[in-house]
């Protein structure tokens, strides 16, 4: 019997992988999501959703779109999501997937950008906002609002506005256009860029049913498997990964109905396979300690847990067991001498319980994951697999398997798919994956893509017996513990353009979200200590709640252009200058950041600790 890899095998494009598999498992649970109308979970099965996509390609083709048209989808991860995707692959067009909480100024710029011919989003509300900034879009032909009961504000321009019901029962039976080809575009997908502005990484189909296959030969999810989805489209690890990968295996996705209600669907779904951003895992860490932290016997019991289920794990992954510290042995205390069954009866499972008790492969990407994460999950027995990829690449390029587990790298390239180190110890790729250039942006793509489709990471790597380790970043590129990647300069030359700002710094290096700390200037900072009934020579004045939420009001508007997930969340306000001669700065003006993240460490992890202001 043939495997689902060797059945996908031979697809060109996502619309012929839609297709095989639709053939080979008709009736199979291809999607799942709660309807908030009948409070029910209802599903759709591989047959429902070829007729659901071929529905919505012929309202596509009555809308008169050309071959290769860019269609923004600005929707939470959803049907309505996958439909648009699927039809506008179907049809030659080019989805533009965009993050459904990002800011007007950011969207505004992206859809001008790409030149969209048509937008579909949740709300009227959300096309309001984009339209006030006053971006000019010529080609954008029809909006489309998936919400059915909101009123509809009027043409702007030559640009329709429409329920998507109408958009949908106004489609006959156009004949449907030609399916693309392999070199076709599948997506352009914007990332940060070193101007402030994002990025469209262009990436055919080629790129990314290329990179699918790969990575199915490397977690081999099957038929049965349930897919939790709620990292946003937007992000092609999820596209990838979670999205597509679960159509060339067959496997169901199940829509989360929320990332708040995110700890009740996962005990709901029990998905089989988790895909996910290290910051997930760091949430249940967090309040697994917090649960355990008034009980020092179950603190104990947990450490006790940990550390003989670590030695377990590498046992198994043929990997150097290590020897158990002092400061270790004290935490676990007596209970390191309970055999594993009773210390997985009482630890193990409860936590695996958190994630639905049947995870069989779950995955972190899109940023770094912890040691003491990884420590503590594959030591309690979740298997979690790490691995590394870029939105150029399709976006996976290497990752650890389930037999093959080093969680201090991020495995081996997977098939197909070239590294190398050159110069600088900089990570170089090359395969099928990698994107075929920035839409409109040739001096950039030149920069990172060499004529011999080398691609260039930007990170530090080495690679020890073929698995990858990654050093760190050239480039002063802030990534999230989300994976969401942030350009710093940028982003301070934009707060200091406000005359509060005499000087800024913003982290957030494997943090949940940017936090800033900006000196004032004494002038304006009177100002507007002032006005907010503060003294302006009180130190403890900087520090109020008030003066903190009007500094990231005024940050918020000086950097409408990026991407929400880019605006600081938390700041922190001084009145002393940085100079050369207290050294944190270079003799030609620039930051020295290692100098700054020092001095400000106690004030950073108190921004860390404290209740993000919104």
């Amino acid at each position: 019997m043939n495997s689902p890899i060797d059945n996908i095998g031979n697809a060109q494009t996502l619309p012929e992988l839609l297709l095989m598999r639709a053939a080979l498992t008709p009736q199979a649970e291809a999607y799942r999501a709660f309807d908030g109308a009948t409070m029910r979970w209802s599903s759709l099965t591989w047959t429902d959703t070829l007729e659901r996509v071929t529905r919505w390609r012929h309202a596509l083709a009555a809308s008169g779109l050309p071959s290769g048209a860019r269609v923004a989808i600005l929707l939470p991860n959803g049907l309505d999501a996958m439909s648009m995707d699927q039809a506008t692959l179907a049809n030659g067009c080019v989805p533009v997937p965009m993050h459904a909480i990002d800011t007007p100024g950011s969207i505004a710029y992206i859809l001008s950008n790409c030149e969209a011919s048509l937008l579909i989003v949740e709300q009227a509300a959300q096309w309001e906002k984009i339209r006030d900034t006053g971006t000019l879009f010529p080609c954008l032909k029809a909006v489309v609002v998936a919400n059915p009961g909101a009123a509809l504000p009027a043409a702007y321009g030559e640009t329709r506005v429409l329920h998507l019901a109408d958009w949908l029962a106004a489609a006959h039976d156009q004949t449907l256009p030609a399916p693309p080809a392999a070199q076709d575009l599948a997506a352009i997908v914007y990332t940060s860029g070193t101007t402030g502005k994002p990025k469209g990484v262009m990436l055919t189909h080629r790129n990314v049913v290329s990179n699918v296959q790969a990575v199915m030969a490397h977690v081999t999810p099957e038929v049965d498997d349930v897919f939790l989805s709620f990292l946003p489209l937007s992000h092609t690890f999820e596209r990838t990964a979670g999205y597509y990968l679960a159509i060339a295996s067959g496997s169901c996705v199940v829509y989360a109905r929320s990332v708040n209600q995110l700890a009740e669907d996962l005990k709901t779904v029990r998905p089989t396979v988790l895909i996910s951003v290290p910051r997930i895992y760091e949430r249940v860490h967090a309040k697994l300690l917090e649960k355990l932290a008034p009980s020092p016997w179950k603190m104990r019991l947990f450490e006790a847990a940990q550390l003989a289920g670590w030695r377990r794990f590498c046992a198994a992954q043929r990997l150097p067991t290590p020897a158990s510290t002092a400061t270790e042995e004290k935490a676990a205390g007596l209970w390191r001498y309970l055999p594993w069954p009773l210390l997985q009866h009482l630890i193990a499972k409860p936590l695996l319980a958190q994630f639905g008790g049947r995870v069989r492969i779950a995955v972190s990407g899109g940023a770094p994951l912890s040691p003491a994460i990884a420590h503590c999950f594959l030591g309690l027995g979740l298997p979690l697999l790490q691995g590394y990829g870029m939105t150029e690449t399709s976006p996976v390029v290497a990752a650890n398997g389930p037999d093959d587990n080093d969680p201090l790298t991020v495995g081996r390239a997977l098939k197909g798919i070239e590294v190398r180190i050159g110069e600088n110890r900089e990570l170089q790729v090359h395969g099928p994956c990698v994107m075929k250039g920035y839409w409109k942006r040739p001096e950039d793509t030149a920069r990172v893509l060499s004529t011999d489709g080398w691609l260039a990471s930007g990170d530090q790597a080495e690679i020890v017996q073929g698995r990858i380790r990654i050093l760190g970043r050239i480039k002063e590129i802030i990534v999230t513990s989300t994976g969401e990647k942030v350009p710093p300069g940028d982003l301070e030359l934009a707060i200091m353009s406000d005359p509060l700002f005499e000087q800024a710094f913003v982290v957030g290096e494997n943090r949940p979200f940017i936090a800033c700390v900006a000196v004032v200037q004494p002038d304006e900072w009177k100002r507007l200590a002032l006005e907010l009934g503060l003294d302006p020579n009180n130190d403890a004045s900087l520090r109020n709640p008030a003066a903190e939420k009007a500094a990231l009001q005024r940050i918020e508007h000086q950097a409408s252009s990026f991407a929400r997930y880019a605006l600081p969340r938390a700041i922190h306000l001084t009145r002393e200058p940085w100079t050369v001669e207290n050294t944190f700065m270079t003799p030609t003006l620039k930051l020295k950041r290692n100098n700054l993240m020092t001095h400000f460490a106690a004030d950073i992890e108190a921004l860390y600790r404290k209740p993000a202001p919104r």
